[in-house]
């Protein structure tokens, strides 16, 4: 048995009726809109023009982008990260320049994407923290290979690694130059320019510190 098609419902009532435009051949030839088109276009180039030399073209950077020109000239232009940017790994140092980093392994062992290594060491003998923490005798990033997930930085409990310098990984022409060593990263600085953390840890020694080491434990 045949099926019959459903009626076509009606046009509602605020349907807007399309004048029909009759195709003439100055119709079919597109020549007036093209010429409409290349009236704004002109009209924005010689105003965006007039801007620029007058000073008075709208930064593209840190204001709205509804009249003006559009464009950042990069790399001289570029819009500022956000504080919560992840850039670049670096590692924070104490007051003395040593790495803040205690070896623990935590952000080798959170990273998912597996680029960190980290090989510790033992303070030599002496030393108040010999015994109470290591440190990183190689610490090692493979920046191709991270994700920026940031968990490396979640899970330190020194607050020895952040993401904050502010810098997007730079291209280089070999895969060597992507292997950032401890010296590196101990060498990049936030965006202030400082090279230590944020969160101060009370060390062995100061009068902060609770007294918790080798040899006062728990």
């Amino acid at each position: 048995m045949a099926q019959a098609f459903p009626k076509k419902p009606a046009s509602p009532p605020n349907a807007v009726t399309v004048a029909y435009t009759e195709k003439t051949p100055t119709v079919q030839s597109y020549l007036p809109e093209i010429f409409k088109g290349l009236g704004v276009s002109m009209s924005h180039f010689f105003r965006n023009t007039r801007d620029m030399l007058t000073g008075e073209r709208p930064d593209p950077v840190t204001e709205r982008l509804d009249d003006g020109i559009t464009t950042i000239q990069y790399p001289e232009q570029k819009r500022p990260y956000p504080q919560r940017f992840r850039g670049v790994h670096r590692l924070t140092t104490r007051d003395d320049g040593s790495p803040r980093c205690v070896a623990c392994l935590c952000c080798s062992t959170a990273c998912p994407a597996q680029c960190i290594f980290i090989e510790a060491g033992e303070y030599p003998e002496g030393d108040k923290r010999r015994g109470y923490e290591r440190f990183p005798v190689r610490f090692v990033i493979d920046e191709l290979r991270c994700i920026f997930c940031g968990y490396c930085v979640e899970a330190c409990p020194c607050d020895a690694i952040r993401m904050d310098t502010g810098i997007h990984p730079v291209p280089y022409d070999s895969r060597d130059q992507f292997i950032y060593a401890k010296s590196d990263l101990m060498g990049l600085a936030a965006r202030d320019g400082s090279h230590e953390t944020a969160n101060p840890r009370h060390e062995p020694g100061d009068p902060t510190h609770p007294g918790i080491d080798r040899e006062h434990g728990h």
